[in-house]
């Protein structure tokens, strides 16, 4: 063999190699500090009521205390609206029994500290899942995780409407939006 081609044996191996280098260290810091997260598109505006309600100020909400009546109970199935769902409860897992109240902002749930759920076994990803409110439809959206998440038994691959009582398993988590 010659010395030329010695020497480019070399240098091939020796970018390989590297390439493999890089590529541990690109795992590793997209396992630690997560991947950048998409975005669900904005829902469609709804026309506005002819004639809405008008607004308190905060003040006039703290001294006039109006508790809404208790939503009628929804069966198990129906979709998960602003107006059904008002927690989380968890039925499996290391946290089993849980119970989380839910707003109207986006819910992360993973591993990391940063999440809004947070799920700490070996099955779930720094930043596993999403909740979002969409329209009056909660939806859940998977982030990409390693190991998938399901909805009432079935892979979410992309965004889906959540059924009140349906299973939402994130790595060894069931948890379900309830009333």
């Amino acid at each position: 063999m010659s010395q030329l081609t010695l020497l480019l044996l070399q240098g091939g191996f020796l970018v390989l190699l590297w390439f493999f280098v890089f590529g541990v260290v690109y795992s590793l810091r997209a396992d630690l500090f997560g991947v950048k997260v998409r975005k669900l598109p904005e829902p469609a505006a709804s026309p506005a009521p002819a004639a809405a309600a008008p607004v308190a100020s905060p003040d006039a909400v703290t001294t006039q205390v109006k508790r809404p009546a208790p939503p009628a109970p929804s069966p198990v199935g129906a979709l998960a609206t602003t107006s059904t769902v008002s927690r989380i409860v968890i039925t499996s897992g290391p946290k089993a029994g849980l119970e989380l109240p839910l707003g109207t902002e986006p819910l992360t749930i993973g591993r990391s500290s940063e999440s809004g759920l947070v799920i700490r076994d070996d099955y779930t990803s720094s930043h596993h899942a999403r909740l979002v409110l969409w329209g009056d439809q909660w939806m859940l959206q998977d982030l990409d995780s390693t190991n998938g998440t399901s909805h009432d038994g079935v892979r979410v691959a992309a965004p889906v409407q959540v059924k009140v009582g349906a299973p939402i398993k994130v790595g060894a988590t069931t948890f379900e939006l309830r009333t």
